[in-house]
């Protein structure tokens, strides 16, 4: 389900700090989203409910999971860029606020933070979700309600900040190395056909020779032999099927033609795709 809410001015305060919300939306990412800058005053709060993508912000490129929480505040540039299996789904908050410092300590963490990268800590979801059915529903004093929630939303956010004890976008840690292997086996299970060195790395949080290593320690064999691999599999499973031709797998597998696809498949299995199924159809 996709939800926007476009040309809103919700206010609401905080320490004397006054707020409007101008757009509030929950879309899923089928298509990367260009990079872009806010202006002065403007934050986006991004909160990712499922799926995988890639987060490009300020010259760094950061691994987006399920419960990645992220803000881009005035002139931070910051790209997206979605796993196309298995596409981002994200609350997204846009706020206006004057630049001026408050003497609430608290508060103006918020407002210094012109860019933030984490997981969520703070169980964030439910106020999305309140916000939206509010939003969508409409009921009585439903705007009034709405206010109050982006306030706690703030609060609850400022606090996500406490709990990394710092107020901008760490040097964030790759993930565990078992998450990091079940983010590489889904993408060459599912993207065998058109994953690159640079789009893993990106997954991963680390750099394409981090990623090379990685690989080699976990699985034993490079970028390019897995990914021959992972094709290779694929390839003798399509041509179980007699419907697909040779040039179809080709196509399916990534490869820029038939005969490029069989010369690859004979160096890897010792035999031609033909050959293979005529074998195979024996059985």
């Amino acid at each position: 389900m996709e939800l926007t809410f476009n040309g809103l001015n919700i206010p609401f305060s905080l320490e004397g700090v006054s707020f409007h919300a101008h757009s509030l939306s929950l879309d899923a990412f089928s298509v990367p989203l260009p990079g872009h800058r806010h202006g002065s005053g403007c934050y986006e709060i991004h909160y990712v409910t499922s799926g995988m993508g890639t987060l490009k912000l300020e010259g760094d490129t950061f691994s987006i999971i399920p419960n990645t929480l992220y803000v881009t505040g005035p002139k931070i540039y910051h790209e997206q860029i979605p796993n196309l299996q298995n596409p981002m789904r994200e609350y997204c908050i846009y706020l206006q606020t004057e630049q001026f410092r408050t003497r609430n300590a608290f508060l103006q963490k918020f407002l210094d933070t012109r860019k933030w990268f984490g997981q969520d800590t703070q169980g964030l979801l439910p106020l999305f979700e309140t916000m939206f059915l509010e939003l969508n529903r409409k009921p009585p004093c439903y705007l009034a309600k709405v206010s109050t929630l982006l306030s706690q939303l703030v609060i609850h956010l400022i606090r996500n900040y406490e709990f990394r004890r710092e107020n901008a976008v760490p040097e964030v840690s790759p993930p565990s190395p078992d998450s990091m292997s079940l983010i590489a086996e889904k993408c060459f299970l599912f993207e065998y056909a058109s994953i690159t060195l640079q789009e893993l790395a990106g997954r991963l949080g680390i750099s394409p020779r981090q990623t090379e290593r990685f690989l080699k320690k976990e699985y034993g064999e490079s970028f390019q032999q897995k990914k021959t691999h992972a094709r290779m599999a694929a390839a003798a499973s399509f041509l179980a099927d007699p419907s697909l031709s040779i040039t179809a797998i080709s196509d399916r597998l990534g490869y820029s033609s038939a005969e490029h696809f069989s010369h690859a498949f004979r160096n890897y299995y010792g035999v031609s795709p033909r050959q293979y199924r005529k074998d195979a159809a024996l059985f």
